[in-house]
């Protein structure tokens, strides 16, 4: 495999991203967006694109802005414009190589594919690990602590995962605008649900949740063991294998139509 540095235009300025693509002709394109405050080059992202991209699936992995070397300030963005970089992204692949087949996102990531898919009609497959059936679940989560600083103050400066961030008011509104029921409910794609009962961040009921609302054809895998974060090799080594023999029949069926 190969991986070549990218950037395009969005919305909020260049995005950078990179591509994973196997040695050959790939059979299949597709996205990865990164979780809630990461990047691109976060090890999941890394191993699981690279993992695909050995089984055959090019995969666009890409900073949303304001994160990693994309373009704006974090301050100024939120669900919705991380649903507009991860449309820009599927319409940059349509037009530099080949639309998007599968649609991959973790934790916030995970919520931002599922809102987006219906944006992406060649989209035949997507998967969420680790993420959380609304994004509201992000605030009550993590920013609990800081909601009153916000409302009163417009921001507040925010830790997570040992750095610094300003969440502003804007963020927390547009999260408890968005309600995915509809978009997991009427998706029309197949989903594979993943997640790890022992996940600290994203409880397991959120996953079962997303399930239950999907249609068929629809799986959900356990991570057994696994962290949020997926921050073990072998553990993305896994998940980009199940990934890739999941998507399979799905992505063959896309080409075998062409």
């Amino acid at each position: 495999m190969h991986t070549e540095r990218i950037d395009f235009p969005g919305p909020h300025g260049k995005l950078s991203a990179k591509l994973d693509a196997p040695a050959g002709t790939p059979r299949a394109y597709g996205i990865f967006a990164h979780c809630f405050t990461c990047s691109k080059d976060v090890l999941a992202a890394t191993y699981i694109a690279r993992g695909l991209a050995n089984l055959g699936v090019a995969v666009l992995r890409f900073d949303f802005a304001g994160l990693g070397a994309s373009h704006g300030d974090f301050a100024d963005t939120n669900f919705s414009s991380n649903v507009e970089d991860l449309v820009t992204a599927a319409d940059y692949l349509r037009a530099r190589f080949a639309a998007p087949q599968l649609l991959i996102g973790h934790s916030l990531g995970g919520a931002a594919v599922l809102a987006a898919a219906h944006r992406v009609p060649e989209a035949r497959a997507v998967v969420t690990i680790a993420a959380p059936s609304e994004p509201h679940y992000v605030v009550n989560k993590l920013l609990s602590e800081h909601l009153d600083t916000i409302a009163q103050e417009g921001e507040a400066r925010v830790n997570l995962a040992g750095r610094d961030f300003n969440i502003r008011r804007h963020f927390v509104e547009d999260a408890g605008k968005h309600r995915l029921h509809d978009s997991i409910a009427t998706l029309g794609r197949a989903l594979l649900v993943m997640q790890a009962p022992q996940d600290d961040t994203v409880a397991m009921d959120n996953a079962t949740r997303i399930f239950e609302l999907a249609q068929h054809p629809k799986s959900f895998i356990s991570l057994d063991g696994m962290d949020h974060l997926i921050t073990r090799r072998e553990d993305a080594a896994y998940v980009a294998g199940v990934i890739s023999a999941w998507s399979a029949r799905y992505l063959a069926a896309e080409t075998k139509h062409a």
